[in-house]
């Protein structure tokens, strides 16, 4: 398993770079070979303004999702994208048919083949949809539509309850930690990682105090 993980950084780390490359390709060359470059100076705060909102997610989500996901299924799902709506579900999905837990050898690799084929899924159901976006975006009703913003809470609910059928303390003091915290006057980024803490720390603390008491 340690050289399946060492090959796992290894090739993790070619194919993240080589997709940080190709995803600069384009601005650079609008930017120096078109010549539409819009100066470093608008560059820099449209960074800093978007940085200011969201650059807490680029530290937390790893950290949230390494522990389903593994070393590889975490290369693989920061790859492909759709964390939380796709690859976290797959992961839970799979390990539950297979009855592996999460955080085991088998759970992650369980995880990284049901993150691969659901991503390789997608992108063969994505092309398709992404030609013709605009003609269903006119066929699909706006009562359908409208329900759209509930589609990721779903997920989300849905993957609590499936971990929470195994880890039933876990699962209520989450969903309890989280509503409380949601309820506070703070701002978002501040509740996301407050929550990690909080739970982080009381799962250690419940976890020494069933190894104390066995």
């Amino acid at each position: 398993m340690q050289e399946f993980r060492a090959a796992s950084h290894r090739w993790g780390r070619i194919t993240l770079g080589l997709a940080i490359l190709i995803s600069f390709a384009m601005p650079l060359y609008i930017s120096f070979v078109m010549g539409f470059h819009p100066g470093f100076s608008l560059i820099l705060n449209s960074f800093l303004a978007y940085a200011a909102v969201v650059a807490i997610v680029w530290f937390l989500e790893p950290i949230m999702y390494f522990p389903v996901l593994g070393v590889s299924g975490t290369y693989v799902a920061f790859f492909t994208g759709n964390i939380s709506n796709m690859c976290l579900p797959a992961v839970a999905s799979c390990q539950e048919a297979v009855g592996v837990k999460a955080g085991t050898d088998e759970g992650e690799i369980i995880g990284t083949l049901g993150i691969s084929a659901a991503s390789l899924v997608n992108k063969i159901i994505l092309i398709p949809v992404i030609l013709a976006g605009l003609w269903l975006l006119t066929v699909i009703p706006e009562s359908v539509q409208e329900v759209f913003p509930f589609v990721l809470p779903a997920i989300f609910g849905a993957v609590l309850a499936q971990f929470s059928g195994k880890f039933p303390l876990y699962g209520v003091l989450a969903l309890g930690v989280g509503i409380l915290v949601n309820m506070s006057p703070l701002p978002l980024f501040t509740k996301n990682i407050l929550c990690i803490v909080i739970l982080v720390a009381i799962m250690l603390t419940v976890n020494k105090m069933k190894n104390k008491e066995a």
